[in-house]
């Protein structure tokens, strides 16, 4: 049976109204941490000029594996075999990135590697697109990701809302500029910064 995710059901929509416009004129997008597939599928299908590559770790292959057989989009690839703390990532560019919900249920230093990983695949004047719920000035923006943190740390106490500071300190460093915060639904954003 297919995984689903209710979040991603609800969040395509506001999303791709942010990817738009961004992405109207890359020829490839790499999606870190495609999980069900379901993104891939949603986006592929609206970005047509594209080519989406989808990545995780190798025990959500089969989902989203589920999700592109069932498409049978031209336009949408993978799943690539990408653990973010590997040395060498299974592409060498791409002109593009997405990423949703993943920087909260990694490790820190894992967060630290996605970043140096991105600053080595994205083509200069790349994009890349970050969703998801995060911190400013070290406090929760919502009651509810407050409570969201703490159940992360009660299933994985290196994981946890991240502080936009620190993730601009890693895109620095990885050789991005900030480009703009986009406030979503739900309490989550859109962070986009774009490759030097």
């Amino acid at each position: 049976m297919k995984p689903f995710a209710e979040s991603s059901e609800q969040n395509k929509d506001p999303i791709y109204a942010v990817l738009k416009q961004y992405f109207n004129r890359v020829k490839t997008v790499l999606e870190i941490g495609s999980g069900t597939g379901q993104h891939a599928v949603f986006f592929a299908d609206k970005f047509t000029h594209l080519l989406w590559m989808t990545s995780d770790q190798a025990e959500y292959h089969k989902g989203i594996k589920m999700w592109l057989d069932e498409s049978s989009l031209q336009n949408v690839q993978g799943p690539l075999l990408l653990d973010v703390n590997q040395d060498e990532w299974p592409l060498q560019q791409t002109e593009a990135i997405f990423s949703a919900n993943t920087v909260h249920i990694m490790s820190w230093p894992s967060v630290e590697n996605m970043f140096a990983g991105i600053g080595r695949v994205l083509a200069t004047q790349g994009i890349f697109c970050l969703y998801g719920p995060f911190n400013y000035n070290g406090e929760f923006s919502s009651e509810s990701n407050a409570r969201f943190d703490l159940w992360l740390k009660q299933r994985d106490p290196e994981s946890g809302v991240r502080d936009f500071a620190a993730l601009q300190n890693l895109a620095e460093k990885a050789g991005l500029e900030f480009v703009y915060d986009h406030e979503m639904p739900a309490n989550n954003r859109i962070l986009v910064w774009q490759k030097k």
